[in-house]
Order: C-alpha cells, then structure tokens, then sequence
C-alpha cells in the first residue's frame, strides 16, 4: 500500500504542466461552485423557520409595499396588547422607508440614498447581524448610534453608498426625497455601518420623518402630506418561541385597532422568503442547473487530462501487469491520482475563496433582495475537497478502469 501511495505521488510529477494546469482548472470550477453554494447556503439559513428567540414581521395586508398609519406603531409595539396579562413582545422595531436623492433634478445611482427610518437604538438590538456584533465592534458602532440619537437629522451610511454619493462623515446634505414628494431633509452624516450587509443602506432618526410630516401641513394651510397616514411600513417583534409568535398573531389580528388598513403577521423566514420570490427562478436556476454544469464540466475535465495519461502509459500498465500488479492495484493508481489531484486543488481553491472573499474583497458583492453581500462559511473548507474529490472519482473511474483493463499481449503486440 505505501509503495502504492508513493506512485501516485511520483507519477503527479512526471508530467508538471498537465499537473498544474488540471489542478488551475480544478481550482477555478471548485472556486465557482464554492460562490454559488455560499448565497445558497446563505438564503437556505435566512428563510429557515427558527423554534427560539424569533423576529415576527407585522405589515399592511393587502397592499405591497405596505403603508399602515403611524398610529399603529405604539399598539404594534405591544403586539395589540390590553390587559395586564396579554403577551407582549420582548423587544419592537418600527421602519419606515425613504427613498431620496441628492439632485432633485437629475436622480441617479450614484446620487441615490434609502434610509430606514427607526428608533437609533433598535439598530443595536433587532437589526440582523448588527445585533450579533463581537462586543468590541459592538461598542465602537454604539457611538456611532449615540450620535444618531442626539441629532435627529443624523444619518448612518453604509460605506459603499457613502462613497458612491462622493461624501464623507462630518458633511450636511440634502436628500430630495423621492416618495415623500415635496419634501427634503438636511442631513448630517454622523457614522457608517460596519463593513458588510449594510454597505449600500442607510438609517435615520424617525422623528426627523415625523416632523418633517408635521412641518409639511403646518405650511400648507393644514393640508396633510399625502402620505401622512401611510408612513409607517413595518413593525418588528422579537418574540421568545413560536408559541409566543401565535399568541402575538392573534392578539394583534383580533385587535380592531389595527383593521382600517388590515395587518398581517408573518415570522421573519416568511418574509423573507416573500422578498425573494422575485428571485425564485435566478436561485433554482443556481441551485439546479448552474452547479451541476460546473461540477460536470469539472468531471470531463478531470476525466481527459486522466485519459490523456492513460493512452500515454499502456506500455507502462502492461509492464507493471508483468511484474505482478494486479488489475485492482491499476485501478487504486489512476484513481488515486485523480482523487490526491482533486483533494489538494479543492481544499486550495476553497481555502483561498474563503479568504480572498472574506478578508480581501469584504465578502461576495452579489446583490439579492436586500442582502448587499454574502460571505464565504467556514463549511466552504470542506466543501471544496469533497466537490475535488467527487468529481474526480467520477471522472477518472473509467480511465481508470480501461488501466485496468490492458492485455498485455495486445499492447506487446502493438510495440513489436
């Protein structure tokens, strides 16, 4: 056996360039797989049902997007709670949406801002992986969130948009907005986000909103903006359990506060996954033809570099059948230097993913939904030698096995 395992390792050698150019290819269709497996992987967690410690979304019912009147927020707070013993939630998160821009004449990309309008503190407590912070990172972003709460025409910007608008922390800038026509908010840009989901969003003081709501009708002879009774978009509730999320369904579904527009109350997985079916054929479509293409193109690769050696050694597989190797033991030496091959190109290729993505680049800038960027998991490690050493078995068992196979008399024959 080790005699074995030392001519798979000296026959790896023999021919470098088709080695090394087999491990490149090998390299590059594990990397790509390891991507795809990666926002998979990523969507799969984020739309799975959790049993514990839970987020339930309250929205409008009927209209998308949802618009409910503000007034809604404090009973929505409580979970449409009355009585002392009526559930109430462990912690609540109101959002609202504005969408603006710095050029009210000329509304780009690069010059577009959308800022959830919250409770400051709430960014540090209901808002995903912001909550999960390591606590040194924690307590430097819960600066940052101070000042937001001091200065209620305060913004938080993800760093990709903050340099895409050509700005920095410490400038005041006019957001047009866009659907709060008629409106526009002097903003002083107090911090960004930490590096990661948020690099393109923003957040704001609500209370600049609401004012900004009440200064519209004061100059226009008591006239209401538009949109006055529909600011408010969604509430979020923590809840313990799934049974306390059924319990907080139903108090907020039979509260008739809340009937005159119609809510509804989703867990976040349903939610998010209602986000995503603009995207259900892009992610079926990754999940069910773009990885197994990859991965079969990955095999036929494999399975000609090893083919290639194959045609190349007959005379040499005869001779080793002369001096007593057994067919099985042809067998184990093309396949184990396929599968040495494919171990060491997939561990490498998924190791410098993981890191490249993660460390280099601030993970995979793939815009889904809301998700601005997805981030390699530590599973990519053994993701990528179980991709090499799969498609390596499979595409090198039949050259494989036509080594197995050689009559000696025939190849003889041949060089005589």
């Amino acid at each position: 056996m080790l005699r074995l395992a030392l001519l798979v390792v000296q026959n790896l050698g023999r021919n470098k360039l088709r080695t090394l150019l087999t491990m490149l290819g090998t390299m590059v269709l594990v990397m790509v797989v390891t991507l795809i497996w990666s926002v998979l992987a990523f969507l799969d967690a984020a739309t799975a049902e959790k049993t514990n410690n839970l987020k339930a979304i309250v929205s409008e019912r009927w209209r998308l997007p949802s618009q409910m009147p503000y007034a809604y927020a404090q009973g929505l707070r409580e979970a449409g709670a009355v009585d002392p013993d009526d559930f109430r939630p462990l912690d609540s998160m109101t959002w609202s949406f504005v969408g603006g821009s710095l050029d009210p004449k000329a509304r780009t990309r690069e010059n577009s801002l959308f800022a959830f309008c919250l409770q400051p503190e709430k960014l540090l407590t209901m808002m995903g992986e912001l909550e999960d912070m390591p606590p040194p990172e924690k307590a430097e972003f819960a600066k940052i969130v101070e000042k937001l709460k001091e200065n209620r025409r305060g913004m938080i910007i993800g760093i990709e948009r903050l340099a895409a608008i050509n700005k920095r922390v410490g400038e005041r800038i006019v957001m047009h907005s866009f659907n709060y026509k008629d409106i526009s908010f002097e903003i002083d840009i107090v911090g960004t986000f930490p590096d990661g989901r948020y690099n393109n969003s923003a957040a704001m003081n609500i209370e600049y909103l609401e004012n900004a709501l009440d200064a519209y009708k004061r100059s226009h002879n008591g006239t209401p903006h538009p949109l006055a009774d529909k600011s408010l978009n969604l509430v979020w509730l923590r809840v313990p359990d799934m049974a306390a999320y059924q319990r907080a369904s139903q108090q907020i579904l039979e509260n008739p506060s809340f009937s005159n527009p119609a809510v509804k109350v989703e867990t976040e997985a349903s939610g998010v996954s209602a986000f995503l079916e603009a995207y259900r054929d892009l992610i079926w479509g990754m999940r069910v033809l773009l990885a197994p293409a990859i991965m079969l193109t990955l095999a036929s690769v494999i399975a000609n570099a090893i083919s290639i050696s194959v045609r190349e050694r007959q005379l040499e597989f005869a001779v080793m059948k002369v001096l007593g190797f057994r067919p099985n033991q042809l067998l184990a030496l093309v396949l184990g230097e396929s599968l040495v091959l494919g171990t060491a190109a997939g561990f490498a290729s998924a190791a410098l993913t993981y890191y490249v993505v993660n460390d280099v680049y601030g993970g995979l800038k793939f815009p889904i939904a809301f998700f601005g960027a997805f981030y390699i998991p530590i599973e990519a490690l053994y993701w990528g030698p179980l991709i090499g050493v799969g498609t390596a078995f499979v595409g090198s068992f039949m050259p494989a096995w036509t080594a197995r196979s050689v009559k000696v008399s025939d190849v003889f024959a041949k060089v005589a």
